[in-house]
């Protein structure tokens, strides 16, 4: 299995460590509802040096990722980023992704860890315009600093006013005696936070910097596991689960990252808008159980006479809120906030209703 630079200090750490997209990562190291909460209250650090990063540059880098993804591209200004996805021609998702403008003629694309090499191959052979191409993910490292407390936290390392920098904005600057570190506030937890880009040199002394100056809050490392229990309280799509090359990102829920700007000719588009003006198979809902039981990634979704109208894509029990929780395709008829549904656990046939997201207010 490949390893990211923080690997041998998982193991030493005690971590629960497991295969994820070809990577020894760590899935615990006390106990997930620990570091789920300790994200949702304070700060945790989560190593994600697993992803991937691409370099689109050159005069025909915005040409390229109009045609390739499925947001505006033209509306980001230099030091802006902007969730996206790469639709394939028939309108499903090759892959969802992060595009960052580093500067007039320079974008970072971060891509999901266990698509990197498909998501390569699909850029490279869709380059007609011409862009410059180049894929850094072996030479980037990346942590992921979330939670109310992760500001103040990150703010004793470096000189960059971190307040300052807006929502899916970014500053490249210093950060823990390392000159050139991207700072990004973004995440995937809902709690708040930045995420830093650096070099895989410099992983070890930044990871020591910033656990020790969130000593005083009681900062955890977290794994995997909940990375994935505080995504799905914030009903947030994963590549695998929702989202794969049969989903559509209006299927998903995406619309808002679907722009049918004129003049803007992305891949896909033609059956997106298909299905936009006559209206979609399924819809992507979230659920709550009204008894006990926890949901699961495949069970089936029925109706309360018992008529299967989907299946659950990803399920838990809510650390926060000690409730099964999950999200699912259903008939369209059925996504709707409040509809009493069943989901099939094992040989029972357990209540649940449809809620708006996210679960985590």
């Amino acid at each position: 299995m490949k390893e990211t630079p923080l690997t041998a200090l998982h193991r030493s750490a005690g971590a629960k460590m497991h295969e994820f997209a070809g990577y020894d990562m760590p899935v615990e190291y006390a106990g997930i509802i620990g570091e789920h909460l300790a994200v949702c209250r304070s700060v945790g650090v989560f190593d994600v040096s697993h992803m991937g990063e691409f370099w689109v540059k050159g005069p025909k880098a915005l040409a390229f990722l109009q045609r390739l993804t499925s947001n505006d591209v033209s509306l980001l200004s230099v030091g802006k980023a902007q969730y996206s996805c790469f639709p394939n021609e028939e309108g499903g998702i090759v892959d969802d992704l992060v595009v960052y403008r580093y500067g007039e003629e320079k974008y970072l694309l971060v891509v999901n860890a266990s698509n990197i090499d498909k998501d390569w191959d699909w850029c490279v052979g869709h380059n007609d315009a011409g862009a410059e191409l180049e894929n850094a993910s072996e030479r980037m490292a990346q942590l992921a600093v979330q939670g109310p407390k992760a500001v103040e936290v990150l703010q004793r390392l470096t000189p960059v006013d971190l307040s300052s920098i807006p929502y899916y904005a970014f500053v490249t600057g210093a950060f823990a005696g390392c000159p050139r570190v991207m700072l990004s506030h973004t995440g995937y937890t809902g709690a708040g936070g930045f995420e830093l880009y650096f070099e895989p040199g410099q992983a070890l002394s930044i990871w020591q910097a910033v656990m020790e100056a969130g000593r005083e809050e009681g900062i955890l490392p977290v794994g995997l596991g909940a990375r994935d229990t505080l995504r799905l309280e914030m009903g947030y799509c994963l590549y695998g689960n929702e989202l794969d090359d049969t989903t559509s990102p209006l299927e998903a829920g995406l619309g808002w990252i679907t722009r049918f700007a004129e003049g803007k000719a992305f891949i896909g588009r033609a059956v997106l808008e298909r299905q936009k003006k006559e209206g979609l198979a399924r819809k992507l809902c979230g659920f709550e159980l009204t008894e006990k039981g926890i949901p699961r990634h495949g069970y089936e979704i029925t109706d309360t006479e018992g008529r299967p109208i989907g299946r659950v894509t990803s399920g838990t029990m809510s650390p926060l809120m000690r409730v099964g929780i999950g999200l699912g395709y259903v008939l369209p008829d059925c996504a709707e906030a409040g509809t009493e549904i069943r989901i099939s656990v094992r040989n029972k046939s357990l209540a649940a209703k449809t809620v708006k997201l996210p679960f985590r207010k």
